[in-house]
């Protein structure tokens, strides 16, 4: 019997445009909130007091940094395309989940470096978690690498 270390990693998805479609959006996403944090915050210090609606998120200057960041990234990647953007939806969603998780353990503390509000983790950890997702099911290979579909291998019509 054949091993492939792979085998639960769907390849060649029948809808990779859409998860690469999500994967695009949720980069849009950081970029806008990235762009509009760093408008609400640009007469702050970089780890000032957090402004209060940015998309209804609290940020500061470094959250701002961050998501814009984060965002560009993503988006690159997604231009890019040919599995780079898998390596790096899964780079970066899983960056947002640390950050995320950080920013829940610190929210109402002095070291709450990103002036995140319980809002901002909750959309955090949505658009990590929509990365890592997307970074699943977007892996594409050449037909003849990419092995047969799951239901030949079961063993089911096709």
């Amino acid at each position: 019997m054949e091993t492939d270390s792979m085998a639960h990693i769907p390849v060649n998805h029948p809808l990779r445009p859409i998860y690469r479609l999500v994967g695009f959006a949720s980069g849009a996403y950081l970029v806008v909130y990235g762009i509009l944090g760093l408008i609400g915050t640009a007469s702050e210090g970089i780890t000032g007091h957090p402004v209060d609606r940015v998309l209804g998120q609290s940020t500061n200057l470094l959250g701002a940094i961050v998501s814009l960041a984060a965002g560009g990234l993503v988006l690159l990647g997604t231009a890019v395309g040919r599995n780079v953007d898998v390596e790096v939806d899964k780079f970066v969603g899983w960056g947002l989940l640390v950050v995320g998780s950080y920013s829940l353990a610190t929210i109402r503390t002095d070291a709450n470096f990103f002036g995140h509000s319980i809002s901002t983790v909750i959309v955090i950890y949505l658009v990590g978690t929509l990365l890592v997702a997307v970074s699943l099911y977007s892996k594409v290979a050449a037909p003849g690498k990419a092995g047969a579909p799951r239901q030949v291998r079961e063993g089911r019509a096709a």
